[in-house]
């Protein structure tokens, strides 16, 4: 059981105005893709469409139902996921979870901000909420691209 201490270093002020204020919470009306992800042990979920114009995100919609780490993630990925490409996506991917997982190096830019999610390392039950956006890009990433070359 977490003490109110604990609490209040994982739930920081920070961390709450970042839920507060989501970029890109409008959907698309024609995206190359859509997909979306839920985290089974707490049911986060969220819904992210994507367009991509030569590799890159060129608009972006998501739909965050998640706790406040989840969408603070949401928020730190929205606010810099346009012009982006699937390897940024995917570092920041895989640098998240390491930080998370094994106390590892702060994702890089543009979504360094993401280290605010740090003091979350020591629950792990929240670790699939905190990654869904950038998995969920990933995916409609890979799905955009597939329906593109078919």
């Amino acid at each position: 059981m977490m003490s109110d201490t604990d609490l209040i270093k994982l739930y920081s002020a920070r961390i709450l105005a970042l839920a507060a204020d989501i970029p890109h919470l409008e959907r698309l009306d024609a995206p190359d893709a859509t997909v979306k992800r839920r985290a089974p042990l707490c049911g986060s979920t969220v819904t992210v469409d994507i367009k991509l114009t030569d590799g890159r995100i060129s608009a972006y919609g998501q739909d965050v139902k998640a706790c406040a780490l989840g969408q603070a993630a949401a928020s730190v990925v929205g606010s810099h996921i346009i012009g982006c490409t699937r390897d940024q996506i995917e570092a920041a991917r895989d640098a998240l979870l390491a930080m998370l997982k094994s106390d590892g190096p702060t994702p890089p830019a543009p979504f360094d901000g993401l280290e605010v999610l740090r003091p979350a390392r020591d629950y792990k039950n929240r670790h699939a909420s905190i990654m869904l956006t950038l998995e969920a890009t990933l995916e409609a990433i890979d799905s955009a691209t597939k329906t593109a070359c078919a």
